[in-house]
Parts: structure tokens; sequence; C-alpha cells
């Protein structure tokens, strides 16, 4: 295994026998040399095509020096803030400052700043004016077009004119960056890389060719021209049948983005993680205990790219698209022949997946021929009729891990779409998942129960869930086993009123269930929730949709959802008089809430005794009058990162 790190340090470069690097790549992450970071598996792919690149990891950016440490490059500049979005990765949902970040060295937080892309590019400019800037990543991809900024609640231009960069590559960025670092090499000017695809730049001049959106002050000045906008960009967004889109963004400049780059073959993604990966942090980071973030992903597998499953508040549609890119059988082997190897290793792989682990195959036949659908989604509302649904390389391929030395156990932790498992005739994948690949809870995302949000989010009904957990628990009890599932649920989310949330809030009253920690919809960058979320309008139909502003109703859809807790029955006792529900407060089995506490007396803290927590093997019941005798659909849940 390949065990040197690329450059950091002029004195590194130079050791090499570099006079200048061809590209040195800044980047708001610590430098971790693992397939899971987007700054190694670029730098690898350049390094495998020829090419030079020095890592400059979180510079000092109050002033342009920390920029200039290795000189001029001979190609240009790489820019990306990182993993996740900069902002994301800085605030929750309720826009206060998070006290870690994983990414950095020891989790410190503050060592990238805020739009690091921007702020970046800016340094940049500074040292060298003229100089070619590439930016990629997910800050950048999703915010190629003017997006609505939650942070400052407003729409802002696109990031290429407040960053001032030569090109924004969108999506994964393999095959685009090397046709630019070639075009560059081959003394090309950086106009002339405009032709390549998956890349974004700036035109003086309308493209005619291209297809025409809102403009940027068409859409901060009217929210149904930006649903349109969005709408369109959705629609686009695709490698085989998606068009060329341009939006004015200033009186003389144009954004033009391009057709996405064409889906990476098996072959070819193989190739990306047999890279000679250190799949370590730098050294540099031993005296602060490394990157939190390694910990997450050190022996686990990505075996797959894309996901056609389109949940409205996901970016992985408009950032990896629909079809299914996935590794072939004998690169994973490989990969976790690797992995029992190294040094740590404890006989554990903690994943395989992807974005969804059980999708591995692209949803139908016409997709790498005609792209994904324009106006239909592969599972919503229902699985479509040319879905080609199949379990059976995933199930080899995970019968392969399990037999080889050194390995114990082979989990999944990704996410799993149980309405495909239930589109599967043969149920060898579920069974064979809780028999040898779970460890004793399955974390699955029904996020809500009410027809109209799950319609918004995109979501299957509820009684596919109910479906899945009836078979999760016929199984685990077939195996004589005692397992739980563990479900990711979401407040307010567009479409989602008081109503809902007492809707959901009655169903895990009868499930017995209760969720330790509740998910508020995060409105991130350039995902369809996030339009809805600002205009007010589902861009697919152009019908209103409901949107929860005020923090105060926020608070009470959430404490909704937790109205077991002392702490929360207040606001849900206000939020049940709001929505004209005061009949579930009270002490009957029905009620949610008891009423409030006579002056004087002590506090209620519930209304009866509920079962919280089931095994997954006991059948489950929606709703039993004997709440005592109840059986739990879910089991108690685990908090997520918000």
């Amino acid at each position: 295994m390949h065990q040197q790190f690329l450059p950091v340090t002029p004195q590194e470069v130079a050791q090499r026998g570099w006079d200048a690097p061809d590209f040195v790549y800044v980047c708001g992450d610590a430098y971790v040399d693992h397939p899971s970071f987007g700054h190694a598996i670029i730098s690898r792919i350049l390094e495998k095509a020829g090419y030079r690149v020095a890592m400059l990891p979180l510079p000092s950016w109050q002033d342009a020096s920390a920029f200039t440490r290795f000189g001029r490059p001979r190609l240009g500049f790489l820019v990306s803030s990182g993993v996740i979005d900069s902002m994301v990765n800085h605030y929750t949902v309720a826009k206060k400052r998070r006290s870690e970040d994983v990414y950095a060295p020891g989790g410190k937080a503050g060592m990238r700043p805020d739009r690091a892309i921007i702020v970046y590019c800016n340094r940049i400019r500074q040292a060298y004016r003229d100089v070619p800037i590439l930016i990629g990543g997910v800050e950048a991809s999703m915010r190629r077009f003017s997006h609505y900024d939650y942070w400052d609640d407003k729409v802002r231009h696109s990031i290429l004119v407040d960053s001032g960069a030569t090109l924004l590559m969108f999506g994964m960025g393999e095959k685009s960056i090397v046709e630019c670092a070639n075009w560059l090499a081959d003394g090309m000017n950086p106009a002339e890389l405009r032709r390549i695809r998956g890349v974004c730049y700036m035109s003086k001049t309308a493209d005619d060719s291209c297809v025409q959106l809102p403009s940027h002050k068409e859409v901060i000045q009217d929210k149904r021209k930006y649903a349109e906008a969005f709408l369109t960009q959705y629609e686009e967004q695709d490698p085989i049948r998606g068009k060329r889109l341009c939006q004015q963004q200033d009186t003389d400049r144009y954004l033009i983005q391009n057709e996405p780059s064409l889906p990476l073959s098996r072959e070819e993604l193989d190739a990306v993680y047999d890279l000679p990966y250190t799949r370590r942090w730098h050294p540099m980071y031993d005296k602060e205990g490394g990157v939190p973030a390694l910990a997450e992903v050190e022996f686990s597998i990505a075996s797959t790219r894309g996901c056609f499953g389109s949940c409205s508040f996901c970016s992985i549609t408009f950032h990896q698209g629909r079809i299914i890119q996935s590794r072939s059988p004998e690169s994973i082997i490989r990969e976790a022949k690797l992995l029992t190897r190294l040094p740590n290793f404890k006989g554990y792989i903690h994943d395989v997946g992807g974005p969804t682990a059980n999708f591995r195959q692209p949803a139908c036949d016409k997709q790498l021929k005609h792209g994904a659908c324009k106006n239909k989604q592969c599972l919503y509302p229902r699985p479509c009729k040319n879905m080609r649904v199949s379990h059976e390389e995933l199930i080899h391929i995970l019968r392969q891990l399990r037999t080889l030395p050194k390995v114990k156990k082979v989990f999944i932790r990704s996410g799993l779409r149980y309405d495909y498992i239930m589109a599967d005739k043969d149920s060898t994948f579920l069974k064979e998942l809780c028999q040898h690949h779970i460890s004793g809870q399955l974390k699955v995302a029904p996020e809500h129960t009410c027809p109209y949000v799950l319609e918004k989010m995109g979501k299957p009904g509820r009684n596919v869930y109910d479906a899945f957990v009836q078979k999760y628990a016929s199984i685990n009890e077939w195996l004589g086993l005692k397992q739980y599932l563990i479900p990711y649920l979401m407040s307010s989310h567009p479409g989602s009123d008081l109503n809902a949330a007492i809707e959901l809030a009655c169903y895990l009253r009868d499930t017995g269930f209760y969720p330790d920690q509740v998910q508020d919809f995060y409105p991130t960058p350039g995902t369809l929730s996030t339009c809805m979320f600002y205009t007010g309008l589902d861009p697919r139909s152009m019908k209103p949709v409901y949107v929860a502003r005020s923090p105060e109703e926020k608070s009470m859809q959430r404490a909704l959802m937790q109205f077991r807790s002392a702490k929360n029955q207040a606001l849900v006792r206000k939020a049940l008089r709001l929505a004209g529900r005061e009949d579930l407060i009270g002490r009957d089995r029905e009620c949610l809430v008891p009423p409030e506490a006579p002056r004087g007396a002590g506090r209620s803290t519930s209304i009866n005794t509920r079962q919280s927590k089931t095994t997954a093997h006991q059948k489950p019941s929606v709703k039993q009058k004997d709440s005592a005798k109840r059986s739990s659909k879910w089991a108690k849940a685990k908090p997520r990162k918000k």
C-alpha cells in the first residue's frame, strides 16, 4: 500500500524534485487521505494522470499570505470547502454555532471560515490576480445557481459570482477535473475549458443554445419565478437527456451550466477506489489526536454512488444524480482484504453502502440509454412498473465478505430503502440482513406518517412502512432474534402544520414509541424541500405549501413528537389548543398530555405508563386500547447529527 502523502510543505515539494506544483488544492477539511474524502479522491486522480498536486488544508484565511505558501502553481488552484457545506458544518438548524468540527484536527471548531469557498478564492485572487481557480465539492455544486441561503434568509448569487472562480465543477468531478487539467497542460486558455461536461462558468453574453432560466433579478423579486427556475434546474440534472442551462446573474454576466458529466462505468469507479490512499489522516494532526471524522469511515466500504430514491430534502439527486454507479464485487472484496491488513482492524467492517445501500444497479434499462424520467420518480408514489428490483448481487457480495479471514462481522449502516425491499418478491436479502449484518438494531427513515407531508418529502406511504415493520418483526421472530428498528423522524418539513404533527404524535402514542431526539428540517442549499421552504410553493405543481417558519411553531412540532417529556407538556398543550384538539389533553389513555396541575399541586409528568421499547420480533400493533399490553413498532430511537 502506498504510504506517502502528497506534499503539504514547500520542503516536501522540493524533496520530490518539483520546481513547482501543477495544482495547489485548498480545502476546508483537514487532510485525510481516504476515499471517503473528496479532496483525497481528486488529488489522487490527478496524481495518477501525471499531475503534481500540493495540499493546502485549513489555511489561515485572515490574509493572503497562507495561499502563497507554494508559490504560484503551474496550472491553477483547486478549492473546496470540504465534505459538507461550510455553513451546515458550522451551524445547527437553529442557527447556533456548533461546538465541534469532526473534519478538523481534534474536532476543534473555527478552523475554516463561513462560506469557505468564497473566502478562500478571494484570498487567492489577492495573491494571484489571474491564476485559474477551479472550485468543486458539495458547497460549490449546491450553490451553482442563484439559490436561497437559509443563514442570510435571502437569495444569493451563484457562488461563481461571489467567489470569482474561473470554473465550477459540479457533481463528483473525476472526469471533469482530469479533462480540465489536460486542457490547461496543453496550453489552452481557461476560456476553452467551457466546453467540458460537468462545469459551470460565467459569460458576458447569453447562450441561445441553452435553456434560459429566470434571471437572478427575477428570482429575488418573484418567488414563483424562483420555483420555475428551480424546477428547470431539477429536471435537467441528467447526464443523458439534460440540457445546458443559462441564468443571468447581473447586467452583463450570465451563468452557464454545461450538461452533467456522464456516469462512471464500473471499471472507472473501481479504478477510483484502487488508487493508493494511505487511508489515514496526515501525521501533522497526531498531536491533536487526529481527525474524528475518519473513525466513522476508516473500516467502511463505499460500494455505490447516486440514488433514484429522490427524497425532496436530500442533496444527492442534485450532486450525484439518479443513475446508480456501482463497483464490481471484485473491487469491493479487494478493498475488504486491504482493510483486514490495517493495524487497527478489529474484525469489523462498519458499512458496505452508499447514499442507499441496497441500490446496486440503475433503476431500469431505459436510464442508461434515455436518462432518468423527467416527470416521474422511480419509487414515488409507488414503484415504477419498469423498475428492476433485485438484491442478488448485494447478497453475493455480503456472503463473500463474511467468509474473508479476519472478518468477524460485516455491518450495513448506510440508509436502506424499505420500500425497495418490500418491492422485492424474494425475502433473502432481508433475512440475511437481519441474521448477519445488523447488531440488535436497524435504522430506517419513515420521516413522518401524514400522507400530505410524505408526498412533499417524496417518501412512501405509512402503509408501506407498516408492512415492512410486520415483515421485519416476523423474520426476527423466525430467527429467534430480538432486534429493534430505529426510525428517523423529521419535524417542520414543508407541508407539516400542527395538525400533521399531531397526527404523527398520535401514531407514536399508538405504537408506544418515544423518540429521544427529533430532526428539524434543515433548509440546505439546492434541494427541492428548500425551494418549498423559501417560496411556499411546490415547484412541481405550483400549488401553495404550508411552511412552519416561526421558532415557536417549530418548537411545538418538535415537542409533539416528544410529548411524554415533562419539559414539553406546556408547549404540547398550547399546540393542541391552537389546533382545536383539546380532546387530547386529559388523563384518558388516548390523551397526549395531562391538564395543567392546580397551583400548589405537584407536577404531573405523564398520563399513563407507556411501553417505549419493545423488541421487533414481537407482533407490532397499530392501535390497542390496553396500552400496557401494546407492542411497539419502533424501538428507542438514537440521535443523528443535525
